[in-house]
């Protein structure tokens, strides 16, 4: 772990630290509203350290605090998890082998695929993973601990707006990915729209995975040398070609 701090500057070891503390307390809420639902505390703090997903515990906790069955509730949190799976394409080398790369595979979460995926090196791409699963390996389960001891105290994380923050931050992470290939802002847009559309009709969580088909549509040819394709090399003149 001293590695792993080192690797990193401290603006980033800041935003990675930030952004643990905002699941520790969302956690917190999500804990006492657990507890205010009747649920005993062990549940959400087994869930907190064993699925360590928020989105998907939350929908568990309300639809079996709600009545509903504990494998309709399983199979909602699954669906809702099901974006671990572009998640690990898009960042597996960062896993490791072996033990490591089951535990690599359980902290994985939007923070920390987002937070690697916005690094310039393999060194800091592993770094800011590591940094960030960690973290909330730690943070969501003692949140949701001292949420499930305060009782009801808490109440709805919207009410502080941390809903919000969120997205916004994983927003920020993204940019300059956006800002710097055309394709890229696309495929973005294209999933906004399909999410957008879809938001009316899923529960929450599930609308992220309407946007995948937008990876599949034909959005541009080969990137030319402003997006980050193959150019002359240097010196070497550019040739025309003549119809023959």
């Amino acid at each position: 772990m001293r590695s792993i701090w080192r690797t990193l500057d401290r603006r980033l070891r800041l935003d990675i630290a930030l952004v643990c503390l905002a699941d520790g307390v969302v956690g917190m809420s999500y804990g006492a509203i657990s507890v205010s639902a009747g649920l005993d505390l062990w549940l959400p703090l087994t869930l907190s350290v064993l699925v360590l997903a928020g989105a998907s515990e939350i929908l568990f906790v309300g639809i079996v605090a709600a009545g509903g069955s504990p494998a309709a509730a399983a199979l909602g949190g699954l669906l809702v998890n099901a974006r671990h799976v572009p998640f690990g394409l898009a960042a597996g080398d960062v896993l490791g082998r072996g033990v490591r790369r089951v535990l690599g595979s359980h902290v994985m979460n939007d923070e920390s695929v987002v937070f690697a995926l916005g690094q310039s090196t393999p060194d800091r791409r592993r770094a800011a993973y590591w940094a960030c699963g960690l973290g909330i390996l730690v943070c969501w389960p003692l949140g949701t601990l001292a949420g499930g001891l305060l009782g009801g105290v808490l109440g709805d994380p919207d009410a502080y707006g941390l809903d919000a923050m969120f997205p916004a931050v994983l927003l920020a992470l993204v940019l300059p990915s956006l800002r710097d290939d055309a394709r890229t802002r696309r495929t973005a847009l294209a999933g906004a729209v399909l999410a957008l559309a879809a938001t009316p009709f899923l529960p929450a969580g599930l609308p992220v995975l309407a946007a995948l088909p937008a990876l599949l549509l034909p959005l541009g040819g080969a990137p030319g040398p402003a997006e980050g394709g193959p150019g002359p090399a240097d010196g070497e003149p550019v040739r025309e070609e003549t119809a023959r």
